[in-house]
């Protein structure tokens, strides 16, 4: 029988019923992050060798009875392994780079280098004209650690320790996990080369946010791009409403991986992956932000930063630290909904009645029942499909476009859907499997994210599949 108690609480887990995918082993998202502390303390405190340790007698451990706690067991054991293949692979990919190249000219006081390669000295469209910042820095000793450096595996070991939070910081500096893991392993490749600068004395935390934030910064001076408008195509019918935004390289984040980024109990840098700033209206909001300004207001009011720290890390006065916040708040707030929260509140597993009008409309997706596909929706309905530039907003105007391809009598008829449930940016959401007529497989075809209202669906942002294996879904079913 399996277990039905959360293995952290002890009290009763949800029921499966109407459920997909694998059993849940918490009763909750506060219990699975509490969880997640638990095994993740001793991990960033110990070395690799001591992770290996670890791995090595949770494996003595196994025993396939009872089923339910196997699984949960098994599950834990790959999560160590799937580190210790990270730190492996970051030690890897950081030798295969080389020694860095020795930078020219004198430090100068306080062990801060003259200059950064790759950094522009030019300021972005909208931002002050105030010096580039450099990842290159020894961090400020404090006298009473130990000043050993790690060695090579322990020193990766350390830096993935804080790989999740690296990577939600630069998602919400550029809105695209696929460039957020790229960005982070930019991080960690440059952390690696200037290793010998870092003695264990000071915060790793935030010197890897140096390092992350200014490479970021360096990644959106190459890539200069805005926000526009979504534009009316020919011959297709988009509602009365006006466009709205269009954000061509917004992504969607899998809830799952948030799990491994500190709660706020954690102290006020790690308060980040608690909070709702990852919902994709607020990236969406950020992405407005010229990137100086949008680095600030990301570290000052959604990683907790004091303004000190904050003009540390980004070689600006405090003044400026204070002034460009000062500019972001207002400029932020203008491209919110009106009505929305003034905090952003913790994350939290989706209301039944939410849970209730997401199956209701991939229940009507799979009967295709445009019926009770336009019951579903509510009057004002927007449905968006980034990077692709179809938008439909109403009701009506969403189901005469969708019923094109899910009624069986029209030629565009696409084939059968069948949708699984997971989450993404704190919000429910389906990825869309469809069976051509003619074949006996379901594919991958989308990753709807969802915003319920009223007990029905008044936001579609419709991403295409290939994040789906990041979110722990196949490509098939």
């Amino acid at each position: 029988m399996p277990d039905e108690t959360c293995a952290v609480c002890g009290g009763p887990l949800p029921p499966r019923a109407g459920r997909r995918g694998r059993s849940t082993v918490y009763c909750s998202a506060a219990c699975r992050q509490r969880a997640y502390r638990g095994r993740r303390a001793p991990e960033a405190a110990g070395s690799v060798r001591d992770l290996i340790s670890d791995v090595a007698a949770r494996a003595g451990r196994l025993t396939p009875r009872p089923p339910e706690t196997f699984y949960a067991e098994v599950t834990e054991l790959s999560s160590s392994v799937g580190r210790l293949r990270r730190i492996a692979r970051t030690a890897r990919d950081a030798a295969a780079e080389g020694p860095a190249a020795p930078e020219d000219g004198a430090p100068a006081p306080d062990g801060v280098p003259p200059g950064t390669a790759g950094e522009s000295s030019a300021p972005a469209a909208g931002e002050s004209s105030a010096p580039a910042a450099s990842e290159n820095v020894t961090p400020r000793p404090v006298t009473n650690e130990p000043a050993e450096p790690p060695d090579d595996a322990d020193f990766a070991g350390l830096m993935e320790a804080y790989r999740r939070e690296l990577q939600v910081h630069c998602y919400r500096m550029t809105g695209s996990y696929d460039e957020s893991e790229d960005l982070v392993q930019e991080t960690f490749l440059k952390a690696w080369r200037r290793r010998e600068t870092y003695e264990g004395r000071a915060a790793v935390r935030a010197w890897l946010y140096r390092i992350a934030t200014n490479t970021c910064l360096d990644h959106l001076r190459r890539h200069s791009r805005a926000p526009a408008r979504y534009e009316r195509l020919p011959g297709m019918a988009h509602g009365d409403a006006e466009p709205p935004t269009r954000i061509t390289w917004l992504q969607p984040y899998p809830d799952e991986l948030l799990a491994d980024v500190p709660a706020a109990d954690a102290g006020p840098e790690a308060q980040a992956g608690a909070r709702e700033t990852v919902d994709l209206v607020f990236l969406a909001a950020l992405q407005h932000l010229p990137p100086r300004q949008r680095a600030v207001f990301v570290l000052r009011d959604v990683v907790g930063l004091p303004a000190a720290q904050t003009a540390g890390l980004l070689d600006l006065s405090t003044a400026a630290v204070n002034s460009a916040l000062q500019r972001a708040r207002p400029a932020l707030r203008a491209h919110l909904p009106a009505g929305g929260p003034a905090e952003w509140t913790p994350l939290r597993p989706p209301t039944r009645a939410e849970l209730a009008a997401v199956d209701r409309y991939r229940e009507a997706a799979e009967r295709l029942d445009m019926a009770a596909m336009a019951a579903a929706l509510t009057e004002d309905a927007k449905l968006t499909m980034p990077p692709n530039p179809f938008w439909f907003v109403g009701r009506q105007t969403i189901v005469d476009f969708v019923s094109q391809s899910l009624d069986p009598a029209l030629p565009a008829f696409f084939g059968d859907w069948r949708h699984v449930r997971t989450r993404a940016n704190g919000r429910p959401a389906v990825a869309g499997y469809v069976r051509r007529p003619g074949t006996t497989v379901y594919r991958a075809q989308t990753l709807e994210v969802l915003r319920v209202a009223d007990g029905r669906i008044a936001e579609i942002t419709t991403f295409e599949p290939h994040l789906l294996p990041a979110f722990g879904l196949p490509m098939t079913l």
